[in-house]
């Protein structure tokens, strides 16, 4: 017992100072990030051999400079205190531009010019030239797809999931997952009510809503949230808060979804009983409710679930994926997440998978618990999904169990 203390005491010590410095690095990051997004290719492009005509040069400059600046004074006004509209837009979608343009600057010139180079196409001024011009096209064509992909109504994605404990009558029990919504700046009450219309085709037992509804408080984004009063489902509508409520007064947003006719499953659940069989439906807050200071709030597994027959198979919502390890230590059956986006903008997911175990599609954890997490219905901040579609997921419950023979 010592020496597995002493091993321990000393394992801690040394870790202890590597997440200093990783703190001290992460205070940094939204300083650095912003400049590297513009520098680099702005570098690639007007200064890495190219060879431009000075007005090229220096008018190419300013407009990297302009985007440098422009960048986050606009985010911070549209997303900050201020809370204005016109600078979130502004802010938003020249921080999706950046981030395209960064990224295939970066691949484009490596590989472009690597692979021109081994070609024998031109001098170095020639390569440099067409690693420009290529990378300028292959994102002016990925943020014109990327912006019509985030605006239109999601495709639906079926996906059918057994669960061993489900009783044979719920067999078939169609569920259908919209999440992060993020009603915005951009007005999308038209996109609103499209998608409640589409998810109206799909027959729904149970719908529901894993939460980030918007990006703002529930008086301010209620014309793009009502069409959500039109979803119909034959056995209930539920939702469970997300993050971004804890950033504009959740209270209200739960508030207006039981006004809308939606159940919200704060840390407490409802039984769907089908065909002489129950499914335990559970929701928990966000798991960062407890530190909004918000009287109540906080993600409790165990007061979900408290009063279930623990033999009952339980599909549960949590807007994190994150929550998983809690779930499947109480055993839950299927839980139902969103808040990744699918990474919304290629290759984000790979930062998504430092704060999240999964990213998107249906994944097991433990011996019973199924994890879906859903790419989300609408999108954060930059009007753009680039090879992260969006989804209304219906997803098909199946038992392994017969039914009963009928006389």
């Amino acid at each position: 017992m010592t020496g597995t203390s002493e091993t321990s005491s000393v394992d801690g010590g040394a870790r202890a100072p590597r997440r200093s410095r990783l703190r001290r690095l992460m205070r940094w990051i939204p300083l650095i990030a912003p400049v590297l997004l513009w520098a680099v290719p702005c570098w690639v492009l007007l200064h890495a051999g190219q060879h431009w005509p000075l007005p090229v040069a220096l008018g190419g400059t300013v407009v990297f400079l302009l985007g440098l600046v422009v960048m986050p004074l606009a985010m911070a006004r549209g997303h900050g205190r201020r809370q204005q509209d016109g600078a979130a837009i502004i802010g938003d979608s020249l921080l999706g531009a950046g981030w395209v343009l960064f990224t295939w600057s970066v691949l484009l010139g490596v590989l472009l010019r690597l692979a021109l180079r081994v070609t024998g196409v031109g001098d170095g001024q020639d390569r440099a030239r067409i690693v420009t011009w290529v990378v300028l096209g292959v994102a002016a064509v990925l943020l014109a797809w990327g912006y019509a992909e985030a605006r239109r109504v999601p495709r639906v994605r079926r996906v059918d999931v057994t669960l061993p404990r489900l009783g044979a009558g719920l067999d078939g029990t169609r569920v259908v997952l919209i999440t992060d919504t993020h009603y915005g700046p951009l007005d999308r009450a038209r996109w609103s009510a499209r998608v409640c219309a589409k998810v109206n085709t799909l027959d729904a037992d149970l719908v529901c809503h894993t939460g980030d509804i918007a990006d703002g408080t529930a008086e301010r984004r209620r014309a793009q949230a009502t069409p959500l009063g039109t979803v119909r489902a034959t056995r209930a509508r539920v939702y469970v808060t997300g993050n971004h409520e804890y950033y504009s007064e959740a209270q209200g947003w739960v508030d207006l979804m039981g006004e809308l006719g939606w159940e919200p499953l704060r840390n407490r659940h409802l039984l769907l009983e089908r065909g002489g069989d129950t499914l335990v439906v559970a929701g928990v807050d966000d798991v960062t409710a407890e530190s909004s200071g918000l009287p109540g709030h906080r993600a409790h597994l165990a007061g979900a679930l408290e009063g279930a027959d623990p033999d009952l198979p339980v599909l549960l919502l949590a807007h994190q994926p994150a929550f998983v390890d809690r779930a499947a230590a109480g055993g839950v059956d299927l839980q139902l997440s969103g808040h990744t986006h699918g990474g919304q903008i290629w290759p984000f997911h790979h930062l998504v998978r430092i704060d999240q175990p999964v990213v998107a599609g249906l994944s097991r954890h433990g011996a019973r618990t199924l994890l879906y997490t859903s790419r989300g219905t609408g999108f954060w901040g930059p009007p753009f999904r680039v090879f992260a579609p969006s989804e209304i997921t219906l997803l098909v419950l199946r038992s392994p169990r017969q039914p009963l023979a009928q006389p």
